[in-house]
């Protein structure tokens, strides 16, 4: 027989799923293919305290637990799924494929993805049209995750871009593969012979880093990244749709460096990386294509694009600057996940009052408020925004939040 709770005690906190945003294909595992502009919890699939790793691709989602289990839905006309199927999938299903085969991370690009196992091996599956899944030889697509033999190493991290993909190895070295930034690459550099890795249909070492021993790899759409540990946030690339999560200065909007009229100039620009302060200290960051999320101090931020209620809102406004996702202000963010247009939380919904009490009502702490009105202060009589002395809370109380 259960016992009843006695009346100081509280209810235990519960970890949550969350999904939102562009839904054409049953991305986020809501049963339907209708955008959301809101977060909507998602139904039991897996014990949400369990989740590990939260990611998406151009129109699919996928989820690792503790246990090494490996949860997929969304577009799988490619079997990007891995389920062995080219249907799309509207609900969170286990890969049945990897059972016995523990998964340490994912990466989805647009119509591919990438497994790591605990064991370091990489397998790939999906379309295969740009030497994505790194098997130069194989089939236009696969359906089934097989593995990248060429890579012979053990691998710590993975990641994958709109038609790229890189790892990173234990001993610090990133191989990249798929030809997805050739034609970036011709553009940029015409007449030019473009290094191996840009050009390879299977795993090539990237040149310029044999200095550095890389730790983790990053990929966007057109560009890869690998990381140092800052404590600090940087952006850079097109800001039209305020993904930089600050609104560029005129004289900072991108302006063509070469002569070349073939080069695409779809809006502004910044070119150089910038510290966004008011992310310093993010726990979690995520970029989708054009939106991205963030936790900070346990609370889920959202910016950029917002055209399907990506940022979770409950509008279609683009946000300029990081701002707090309404409905979940209350949870405790644990891992955020972008796809290319849509968007996965996991969080910490707060524990229910104890019986016989009154619920908590909460606010800004006094030392939060203070730093706000200093901040405040100091703006009017400066008319900067970039103290970085204040407090986090400072940057994310004015009207132009974030701002540098």
């Amino acid at each position: 027989m259960e016992r009843e709770p006695r009346a100081s005690e509280a209810a235990p906190e519960a970890a949550v799923l969350f999904a939102w945003g562009a839904n054409s294909y049953g991305q986020l595992g809501l049963g339907h293919k209708e955008d959301v502009l809101l977060p909507q919890q998602l139904n039991d699939f897996c014990k949400p305290e369990c989740v590990r790793r939260i990611t998406g691709g151009g129109g699919h989602s996928a989820i690792v637990t503790d246990e090494g289990g490996l949860f997929v839905c969304g577009l799988n006309k490619d079997g990007q799924l891995g389920l062995g199927h080219t249907e799309d999938v509207l609900y969170f299903t286990t890969c049945r494929s990897l059972l016995g085969c523990p998964v340490q991370q994912v990466a989805c690009g647009w119509d591919f993805t990438i497994i790591l196992t605990g064991n370091g091996q990489v397998l790939s599956c999906g379309s295969n049209s740009f030497g994505q899944l790194g098997v130069p030889h194989g089939p236009r697509r696969c359906v089934v995750p097989q593995a990248i033999e060429l890579l012979k190493e053990k691998v710590v991290c993975i990641a994958a871009g709109l038609r790229h993909a890189l790892a990173a190895t234990a001993s610090g070295i990133v191989f990249q593969w798929g030809t997805g930034l050739a034609s970036s690459g011709r553009r940029l550099c015409p007449g030019q012979t473009l290094p191996l890795f840009l050009t390879a249909k299977e795993p090539s070492r990237v040149t310029g880093l044999e200095n550095s021993k890389a730790t983790c790899v990053l990929a966007g759409s057109d560009h890869s990244a690998s990381l140092t540990e800052t404590g600090r946030v940087f952006t850079w690339g097109r800001a039209d749709y305020g993904q930089l999560g600050r609104k560029l200065e005129s004289r900072e909007g991108w302006k063509l460096q070469s002569h070349d009229s073939s080069l695409p100039c779809s809006g502004p620009q910044k070119s150089m990386p910038s510290c966004l302060h008011c992310l310093t200290g993010a726990a979690e960051v995520s970029c989708g294509s054009e939106h991205n999320l963030a936790v900070i101090g346990g609370m889920c931020y959202s910016w950029g694009w917002n055209e399907h209620g990506m940022c979770g809102d409950g509008s279609e406004a683009n946000i300029w600057a990081p701002k707090p996702v309404p409905s979940l202000q209350s949870s405790l963010g644990l891992l955020v996940g972008c796809g290319a247009g849509h968007s996965l939380a996991l969080c910490q919904l707060p524990a229910l009052p104890a019986l016989g009490q009154h619920p908590k009502v909460t606010g800004p702490s006094p030392d939060a408020a203070e730093s706000a009105k200093s901040q405040e202060a100091m703006d009017r009589e400066t008319g900067r925004k970039d103290n970085q002395k204040l407090p986090l809370k400072a940057y994310l109380t004015g009207p132009e939040m974030g701002g540098l």
